[in-house]
């Protein structure tokens, strides 16, 4: 009896402790490890964190002047998903609307939905109205937003607070249930259209690319814009800032009962460039003259881009994120001069432009040494490729021959160096591939080869080495490329990495990126001598400084410009002919090279040099101080496809400064202006010479259009009546996203 009552009271005070022990474990459970979670499901006051999106950092030129900043701006949004709730918990049900989607099977159908629309009108409008913030709005707009994520991310109902509506809402909120007011950065291209190629645009935050977890940090996640074309998106980890945090507190309500805590967004580093901002609104004034075409100027001692500048252009405060009006991309994109195309970057024929590169590969083995005679031309089996002069040169060496710019001279100068050498060269000097500089839409060019054809199924043959001489056939070069190519023959042989972004500097002003000057090559030590490229270099000084030359409209009295012209065949009938000129000055120690391109160019010493003369000439006036040119906001450069037979710019006020005498330069008579050569019979089938150039096939990168006001969107009576003069016609039909 005793041992069984014992065994009892020991089961007993093991369940009893057994059962303490498991309701210690379970307080300890919710109490501690769980205190967060139920903490949220009792009654009373809710703290709620949004996140702030940083601020972006500047875009600045090479000797800080701001090109690209953000202004403050304030958003209003609506947690739709919230405003939902307060509706229930007021109606016990929400209305439902219809609207219609195509099935899996390709067929319309009516589907049901929470009416958003008549759901927010009711909640919040009357508050908005109180506070004076209540505007017209895209309802379908608002309607899409809701089903695509149930109201989990914010919808942003006005992007145009001011910062005395912020001020309103934050003294006058009534607790009105989901509606915020939230601290943002607009971008703001200060001067318009200039560098618009370069500093690209953005688009509104995509949440779908943002860590799952990191969204889960906040009650509402507001997403950074980001950068999708230009420097913008090139830089963009190092554009955007840090975000900020602000932390709400509401009641068991959800009624709004004020900020218990406030981290400031920071600003995102600013990148500097090493374009001059004045010499870039040079440039691309320069370029008004013509209807489409690019320019390109660079050190020469560094490889740094100092300008680069395509027309026609757009004005990138019209793309700003959320602003975009589907009248203006429509306008960009439906354009057949293409204003979002930098031409800068896309590679065309370079004509006889290219013969410098091929003078400087005859360097690789004797050809440079060698005088080749032109008779009007060379016969290739039972053709005859003609050179641009029909009576021909005569003997002529490699000097003469780049003051002439004498087809003939290279058909044969080309075929004796050989194609190997001449791909070494190429290869060497940058021509096709990509030049690497931080910014998009760049395409490598083109240098054929005997293996590049023999893939297409042909042989090669002395015609390809000759075309490749005069940058005609399927040779292909960017502006950039080439003026690359002017900066080694300048400089006496060394080929510079182009560099675009100079350095990029913390909040804090700490050196974050710096890239310094790069020599790629040098070809003085691959198999090519200075007394080499020096024969080169005068030869670009005889086509602008001699009796002969082809591009006498380039010689200036403010300081000695050396170049090379040329014109090439396109194969469009409607446009005939591309005009180039390439330059660098002064001779003896150079501190800019220029490449110019002119789309439907008569030819380059005409149409292109002077262009390339009014920048050179602004560049030494402005590093004296003589030149007035100031910077302002400069609009869009309408493009046209005019043919363009020439252009001139008068300078004499700036030579005047420059306290140098105004003379009459030696213009070249047109016999001495070198013309496109007809080749047509000698160009590869056309499935081998499609060019890349046709700017209307470029894949532009869509900004998100900003969605207009429909008829269930229109706010009938705005604001209270006493503040209704504050709205004009214009203002009156303002748009959200």
């Amino acid at each position: 009896m005793v041992t069984a009552f014992k065994i009892r009271l020991y089961l007993l005070v093991f369940f009893l402790l057994g059962g303490f022990g498991l309701l210690s474990y379970r307080l300890y459970e919710v109490q501690i490890n769980q205190h967060e979670h139920y903490s949220k499901l009792v009654p009373g006051n809710k703290f709620e964190t949004i996140r702030v999106p940083g601020i972006r950092g500047e875009i600045k030129d090479r000797h800080g002047v701001t090109l690209v900043d953000s202004t403050p701006n304030y958003e209003l949004r609506f947690n739709l998903r919230e405003i939902v709730e307060a509706y229930k918990e007021k109606h016990g049900t929400v209305p439902r609307s219809t609207y219609y989607a195509k099935d899996g099977d390709g067929i319309t159908r009516p589907r049901g939905q929470d009416d958003i629309v008549k759901i927010v009108k009711e909640t919040v409008f009357d508050g908005l109205r109180d506070l004076d913030l209540l505007a017209d709005f895209s309802a379908s707009a608002m309607e899409v937003h809701y089903r695509s994520n149930g109201g989990l991310v914010p919808f942003t109902f006005r992007r145009d607070l001011t910062f005395h509506d912020f001020a309103r809402f934050a003294e006058r909120n009534i607790g009105l249930p989901g509606v915020t007011v939230t601290r943002t950065g607009r971008r703001r291209y200060l001067y318009d259209s200039l560098a618009c190629h370069v500093l690209g645009y953005m688009s509104l935050a995509d949440l779908d690319k943002v860590d799952a977890e990191k969204k889960k940090e906040y009650t509402y996640y507001v997403g950074d814009d980001y950068g999708v074309h230009g420097i913008e998106k090139t830089m963009d980890s190092y554009l955007q800032g840090k975000p900020g945090i602000i932390k709400i507190e509401k009641n068991e309500k959800r009624k709004f009962l004020g900020v218990v805590e406030r981290s400031e967004p920071t600003s995102g580093s600013d990148v500097y460039l090493t374009i001059d901002a004045r010499l870039q609104y040079v440039t691309a004034q320069s370029l008004r003259e013509i209807g489409r075409g690019a320019a390109v100027a660079i050190d020469p001692n560094t490889g740094d881009i100092l300008s680069i500048a395509s027309v026609p252009s757009y004005n990138p405060n019209n793309l700003i994120p959320g602003n975009v009006s589907a009248e203006d991309w429509k306008r960009y994109t439906m354009d057949n001069t293409a204003p979002l195309f930098s031409r800068a970057l896309n590679p065309y024929a370079p004509g006889s432009t290219c013969k410098i590169p091929i003078a400087l590969a005859g360097c690789l083995s004797d050809s440079w040494k060698i005088n080749f005679s032109c008779g009007g031309g060379k016969q290739f089996g039972n053709k005859f490729m003609k050179c641009w002069k029909s009576s021909g040169h005569g003997s002529v060496d490699l000097s003469n021959s780049i003051k002439r710019s004498c087809n003939g001279f290279y058909y044969r100068y080309a075929n004796h160096t050989g194609i190997d050498n001449i791909a070494k060269m190429t290869n060497m000097l940058g021509m096709g591939k990509l030049t690497g500089i931080r910014v998009t839409g760049e395409k490598p060019g083109n240098v054929p080869n005997p293996e590049k054809l023999r893939q297409k199924g042909l042989d090669w043959s002395p015609v390809f080495t000759a075309l490749t001489s005069i940058g005609q056939g399927t040779t292909e070069a960017t502006p950039i490329q080439m003026a690359s190519v002017t900066a080694t023959v300048a400089n006496g042989g060394k080929v510079y990495q182009p560099r675009l972004v100079k350095r990029v500097l913390d909040r804090d002003g700490l050196l974050e990126l710096d890239e310094k000057p790069k020599i790629k090559y040098d070809l003085t030590k691959e198999g090519v001598t200075a007394a080499q490229i020096e024969l080169v270099k005068r030869g670009m000084w005889r086509v602008v400084n001699e009796s002969g030359g082809t591009a006498g409209r380039a010689k200036s009295s403010i300081t000695t410009i050396s170049g090379k012209t040329g014109t090439a065949q396109t194969g469009n009938l409607r446009e005939p002919t591309n005009a180039w000129f390439i330059a660098f000055a002064p001779y003896d120690e150079p501190e800019i090279a220029v490449c110019v391109f002119v789309q439907n160019g008569k030819s380059g010493g005409g149409a292109a040099s002077p262009i390339a003369k009014n920048i050179i000439e602004h560049f030494f006036a402005m590093k004296k101080g003589t030149s007035k040119v100031k910077l302002t906001k400069l609009p869009e450069a309408i493009g046209n496809k005019r043919f363009v037979e020439s252009t001139s710019f008068d300078n004499s006020e700036l030579v005047a400064a420059f306290n140098k005498p105004v003379e009459e330069p030696t213009i070249a008579s047109d016999e001495e202006e070198e013309t496109t050569v007809d080749v047509g019979d000698f160009v590869v089938p056309k499935e081998l010479t499609e060019r890349s150039s046709d700017a209307a096939s470029e894949n532009y990168v869509k900004p998100t259009i900003r969605k207009e006001v429909d008829s269930r969107g229109t706010v009938k009576i705005l604001n209270n009546s006493n503040s209704s003069s504050r709205w004009n016609s214009s203002s009156r039909r303002r748009i959200s996203n």
